[in-house]
């Protein structure tokens, strides 16, 4: 039995030193911290960092635009619906007041027309 303590207290003792034997030493003279290693694991949270960062800034945003939506919805349900006004009623006018705007009204369709014309013969006109 005892030898079988021994062994089991030989092989628990081998173990860390097993263990030790396979991380990394620096070569002597050598600074124990990889300086290039260091700076890209910085460099890493960093990103991480900003990453997680823009991603929490983007769901706040998202979740102001459906918060906005939803008063928007709640505003424009509580409004009155505006009531339907009918037409107001033509004004009236005297014969004469009526007989001069049709004749203005006609005088204006024949100088805009007038004028269609000279476009259309300027136009038409021949080509040298």
């Amino acid at each position: 039995m005892t030898a079988l303590r021994v062994l089991l207290a030989l092989v628990l003792l081998a173990a860390p030193a097993a263990a030790q034997a396979q991380t990394w030493q620096p070569r002597p003279g050598a600074l124990a911290i990889d300086p290039h290693r260091y700076q890209a694991d910085q460099h890493r949270l960093e990103m991480d960092r900003l990453r997680a960062q823009a991603e929490q800034r983007e769901a706040f945003a998202r979740q102001l635009e459906i918060e906005t939506r939803l008063n928007r919805q709640q505003i424009e349900a509580a409004r009155l619906p505006e009531p339907i006004q009918p037409p107001a009623p033509r004004a009236l006018r005297s014969p004469e007041e009526e007989r001069a705007l049709r004749q203005s009204a006609s005088g204006r369709r024949a100088a805009a027309a007038s004028n269609v014309g000279q476009i259309d013969a300027w136009l038409d006109r021949p080509r040298d």
